[in-house]
Protein backbone atom coordinates (compact mmCIF):
# COMPACT_ATOMS: atom_id res chain seq x y z
CA UNK A 1 0.00 0.00 0.00
CA UNK A 2 1.39 3.42 -0.95
CA UNK A 3 1.05 6.77 0.78
CA UNK A 4 -1.81 8.73 -0.83
CA UNK A 5 0.06 12.02 -0.48
CA UNK A 6 2.95 13.09 1.68
CA UNK A 7 4.82 16.16 2.83
CA UNK A 8 8.40 15.28 3.75
CA UNK A 9 10.27 17.32 6.35
CA UNK A 10 13.71 16.70 7.82
CA UNK A 11 12.43 16.97 11.38
CA UNK A 12 13.14 14.56 14.25
CA UNK A 13 10.94 11.49 14.45
CA UNK A 14 7.77 12.21 16.37
CA UNK A 15 7.77 15.94 15.59
CA UNK A 16 5.85 16.10 12.28
CA UNK A 17 4.62 19.68 12.82
CA UNK A 18 7.73 21.11 14.45
CA UNK A 19 9.05 21.95 17.87
CA UNK A 20 6.74 22.06 20.89
CA UNK A 21 5.99 25.66 21.82
CA UNK A 22 6.82 27.03 18.37
CA UNK A 23 3.43 27.98 16.89
CA UNK A 24 4.96 29.86 13.93
CA UNK A 25 6.83 26.74 12.82
CA UNK A 26 3.77 24.56 13.33
CA UNK A 27 1.56 26.96 11.37
CA UNK A 28 3.99 27.06 8.41
CA UNK A 29 4.02 23.27 8.25
CA UNK A 30 0.23 23.03 8.60
CA UNK A 31 -0.32 25.63 5.86
CA UNK A 32 2.06 23.71 3.57
CA UNK A 33 0.23 20.45 4.24
CA UNK A 34 -3.20 21.97 3.60
CA UNK A 35 -1.96 23.69 0.42
CA UNK A 36 -0.61 20.37 -0.80
CA UNK A 37 -3.89 18.60 -0.07
CA UNK A 38 -5.87 21.21 -1.99
CA UNK A 39 -3.49 21.37 -4.97
CA UNK A 40 -2.43 17.73 -5.39
CA UNK A 41 -4.31 16.11 -8.24
CA UNK A 42 -3.14 12.51 -8.03
CA UNK A 43 -2.45 9.88 -5.38
CA UNK A 44 1.19 9.25 -4.57
CA UNK A 45 2.21 12.92 -4.68
CA UNK A 46 5.21 13.37 -2.38
CA UNK A 47 6.63 16.84 -1.78
CA UNK A 48 9.71 17.81 0.21
CA UNK A 49 10.03 21.09 2.07
CA UNK A 50 13.48 22.61 2.69
CA UNK A 51 12.90 23.65 6.31
CA UNK A 52 15.64 22.88 8.80
CA UNK A 53 14.85 21.97 12.39
CA UNK A 54 15.01 25.12 14.54
CA UNK A 55 17.06 27.02 11.94
CA UNK A 56 14.42 28.91 10.02
CA UNK A 57 12.75 32.21 10.86
CA UNK A 58 9.16 30.97 10.72
CA UNK A 59 7.71 34.31 11.82
CA UNK A 60 9.36 35.89 8.75
CA UNK A 61 8.02 33.14 6.48
CA UNK A 62 4.50 33.75 7.79
CA UNK A 63 4.86 37.53 7.41
CA UNK A 64 5.98 37.11 3.79
CA UNK A 65 3.07 34.78 3.05
CA UNK A 66 0.47 37.00 4.64
CA UNK A 67 1.62 40.40 3.48
CA UNK A 68 3.57 41.45 6.56
CA UNK A 69 0.92 40.41 9.06
CA UNK A 70 2.13 38.70 12.21
CA UNK A 71 1.13 35.10 12.90
CA UNK A 72 -1.17 36.22 15.70
CA UNK A 73 -3.36 38.31 13.38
Amino acid sequence: MAVPRGLVLKFPFGRPFGAPGNPDQQRVVLEDALTMLSSSRQPGDIRTRPYRWRREDYARILAERHGGMSSGA
